[in-house]
C-alpha cells in the first residue's frame, strides 16, 4: 500500500480532517480535533505514524522491520510504518482503522466522527 491509498484510506474514515499545524511539510490527520495519524508526502520511503496499543505495537515492531516506534511520538503509544511494501495492504488499512478507532473512543460524546 502506497501514501496515496493510505491517506485515501485515512481521509475515508468519518469526520476525518487533513490539517497542516506544523507547516505545510506534515500532513496531519485528526477526528474531532484529535491526532490519529500524521505523515510527512515528501519523506522517502514515505512513512505515516499511527497510534496502537501498547502491546499490539511490540507485537509488530518483532513482525516487521518497517513498523518501529513512533518518530517523534510517544513510542508507548505510536507507531512509524514504513510503506515499503513490506507490510501487507489489509494490515496497513487494519492499522490505520484501529488508529482512527482509538482516538474516536476518547472522544466527548456529540464530538465530530
Amino acid at each position: 500500500m502506497d501514501l496515496p491509498d493510505s491517506i485515501a484510506h485515512i481521509l475515508s474514515k468519518p469526520g476525518a480532517e487533513e490539517t497542516t499545524p506544523f507547516g505545510p511539510d506534515t500532513l496531519v490527520y485528526k477526528v474531532g480535533g484529535k491526532m490519529f495519524a500524521l505523515t510527512s508526502p515528501d519523506d522517502y520511503p514515505s512513512t505515516v505514524n499511527l497510534k496502537c496499543d501498547p502491546a499490539r505495537s511490540l507485537e509488530l515492531q518483532d513482525q516487521y522491520a518497517a513498523i518501529i516506534p513512533g518518530y517523534h511520538m510517544n513510542k508507548r503509544h505510536w507507531i512509524t510504518l514504513t510503506l515499503d511494501g513490506s507490510v501487507p495492504a489489509p494490515l496497513v488499512r487494519e492499522l490505520i482503522d484501529r488508529s482512527y478507532q482509538l482516538v474516536a473512543a476518547g472522544l466527548p460524546k456529540g464530538a465530530n466522527r
